[in-house]
């Protein structure tokens, strides 16, 4: 029997499902891929009839906040997009930093909620239904949520894990609408990204990934492309926020086997996968090597510390000359959120056998003029994402800075050296201002 006939008491138009949210609701949103866009665009057409209805929707591909919509919705996020930062900058939202993932803390942190709205697949014999790519932190959001709406996207994969809910906990169901489907929140890569990339991913993978290391990578413009200069590596594991594009290959070609993990031996663990084509989801779909726990197992550290020989690959947006990180300012305003970032690189820190790597392009090209990512000091308003003492190496396109374990006039020396060569001149004169180097 088909689910719409199984479950045609739960099936509702989108509009019906929108009106199960009330005023002054606190709501919760599918993160990023797992967005439903249907209901999305149903509940904001009552834009005017409801008010203080307060949306949290982290890694948002919607746009919520709006001059116009003020007065119904108000976006709470821990992670903007292009899709709301401007929107954060200009106060129509909160930014809400989070950093730690105990589940119990994160559930106490932003729940609880009123309503939630994910999408899912369609559900099976047994009722369950499955977050498709992206289970993110959403099982623990469901857990808090007194009602549950499910956008049910037919084209969704099913993983193992965690990654489902069980038709008893959901109160309506909705057809998802592929025309509404709505564009991911990234921007292209450019051409200069692209050309450090090559040299960045080479320089990880042949000087600081080992064979039968378990590796972490973040997802960002350079190190998103990691996987396809992992090739000749062996046994390696995964235990991950993000699985980016092009494991399923490695594991098909039996790189990554993930036998000598101290955590769930053999699988690849993630809460998500990137943004990645149907036919490579297509091959982890029902595949056993694969899991999706949630965002606030995936990162939690009292779980991660036992893991041995882990090596944490993450981007910058800019990095000062100690080695402080930041991942979530540019030039000190809220450009996109940690995510789990300070968690992995204090896991891998402290790992034995572990390793903390940030990989960023020495320099970005912004309206025509090439500014350096590596500065005496990071900008007034500058939050610290990961601090110089969870930080062992800075990889750009021109080398590999080894900045753990070193004083500051090491580490200045060293990160120097992987500055853009415009920069260098400038930079050393400035340490030896700031810190008498």
């Amino acid at each position: 029997m088909d689910w719409k006939q199984r479950y045609a008491d739960r099936l509702k138009t989108p509009e019906e499902a929108a009106k199960l949210v009330r005023s002054g609701d606190r709501a919760w949103m599918g993160m990023f891929t797992s967005n439903p866009d249907t209901f999305s665009r149903a509940l904001f057409a009552r834009n005017g009839e409801v008010e203080a209805v307060n949306i949290h929707h982290y890694v948002s591909p919607f746009v919520w906040a709006t001059p116009d919509s003020a007065r119904s919705f108000h976006l709470t996020t821990c992670f903007t997009t292009p899709a709301d930062r401007q929107q954060i900058a200009g106060g129509m939202g909160d930014y809400l930093p989070l950093g730690n993932f105990r589940q119990s803390w994160i559930k106490d942190a932003i729940g609880p909620f009123d309503f939630a709205c994910v999408k899912t697949s369609p559900p099976d014999e047994n009722g369950y239904l499955s977050m498709g790519t992206a289970l993110w932190a959403n099982r623990t959001a469901l857990d808090v949520a007194k009602t549950i709406v499910c956008e049910v996207d037919e084209r969704l994969i099913r993983t193992y894990g965690e990654n489902y809910i069980h038709i008893s906990e959901v109160a309506a169901l909705l057809e998802h609408n592929q025309s509404h489907d709505t564009a991911m929140p990234v921007p292209p890569r450019t051409d200069e990204v692209i050309a450090a990339t090559e040299v960045i991913g080479t320089l990880i993978a042949t000087e600081l990934v080992r064979d039968r290391d378990t590796l972490q990578i973040g997802f960002g413009d350079v190190t998103a492309a990691l996987a396809v200069y992992l090739g000749d590596k062996h046994d390696l594991g995964i235990q991950t926020e993000i699985i980016p594009g092009g494991v399923v290959d490695l594991v098909e070609q039996g790189v990554v086997t993930g036998r000598y993990k101290d955590i769930a031996p053999g699988k690849v663990i993630g809460s998500a996968f990137a943004v990645i084509p149907p036919e490579e989801a297509a091959r982890a779909h029902l595949n056993p090597k694969f899991e999706l726990w949630d965002f606030c197992n995936t990162d939690d550290l009292r779980t991660l510390i036992r893991e041995t020989n882990f090596v944490a690959i993450n981007n910058a947006l800019q990095v000062d000359l100690t080695g402080q990180i930041t991942a979530e300012t540019l030039n000190g305003r809220v450009y996109s959120g940690p995510g789990g970032q300070t968690v992995f690189a204090v896991a891998a820190s402290y790992s034995e056998g572990g390793r903390s790597v940030i990989a960023l392009p020495s320099s970005s090209t912004v309206n025509g003029e090439r500014q350096s990512r590596i500065l005496p000091q990071l900008p007034p308003g500058s939050i610290v994402t990961v601090p110089r003492t969870f930080v062992d190496y800075v990889v750009t396109e021109f080398g590999i800075a080894r900045v753990g374990g070193k004083t500051l006039r090491q580490r200045a020396d060293e990160l120097i050296s992987v500055a853009h060569p415009d920069f260098r001149a400038e930079l050393r004169k400035e340490a030896q201002r700031l810190y008498s180097l």
